[in-house]
């Protein structure tokens, strides 16, 4: 199925936003490679600020946030390590998907230069997660499945590897090397993690 004109535009600026920053993209550049006339991108968004919040708020909906969506957190804390395995693969499909990918890129190239991504990186993507996480550890704590202990600080021990990884996965496939090893290591880190918390 064709894509829509409001859809290739957002293709194509999500795509030079991840190679230029949002300040070396106009909407004159965006026009030129969808191969419509600039006026044009005014009958779908207002401006490149739309335009950027129309990315962000449709990868908002990933497969993480989808994951954690599906059931109250006490449900998923309760599976204890299959949880966090979910949680890491979830984050990992981020790490391989391709429009988060760029958005990725894009917002490595912006979080020293603007206020606004850092806002959205820092509210939308981080905390949110250590929020998810936290809440999580601190059940599986009451109900003795791990070792008591921060929840916050053990949700932020968990997810920066994670991160770590994505962007070593990002810096790879940029330079076209193999990120299979990289892959690997999400797994690894649960087993990792997993013995270190676990009172099993």
């Amino acid at each position: 199925m064709e894509k829509s004109t409001k859809d290739k535009i957002l293709d194509v600026a999500l795509e030079l936003f991840s190679q230029k920053g949002y300040k070396g993209t106009s909407i004159r550049m965006i026009s030129g490679k969808v191969g419509i006339r600039e006026s044009a991108i005014y009958n779908h968004f207002k401006n490149k600020e739309d335009i950027l919040d129309t990315i962000v708020s449709s990868l908002a909906s990933s497969s993480l946030s989808l994951l954690i969506s599906q059931k109250p957190i006490n449900e998923f804390a309760l599976k204890g390590k299959s949880f966090l395995r979910e949680f890491a693969a979830s984050f990992k499909l981020l790490s391989y998907d391709n429009k988060s990918e760029k958005f990725f890129r894009f917002m490595m190239i912006e979080l020293m230069q603007s206020k606004k991504i850092r806002e959205i990186f820092f509210n939308d993507f981080h905390k949110s997660h250590l929020k998810i996480l936290s809440q999580a550890f601190f059940i599986m704590m009451q109900e003795g499945m791990i070792h008591s202990s921060d929840p916050m600080l053990m949700a932020q021990e968990f997810l920066s590897p994670l991160f770590f990884y994505r962007m070593q996965a990002t810096i790879l496939r940029i330079d076209k090397e193999n990120s299979s090893q990289v892959a690997t290591l999400f797994e690894k880190h649960i087993d990792f993690f997993w013995e270190m918390i676990s009172t099993g």
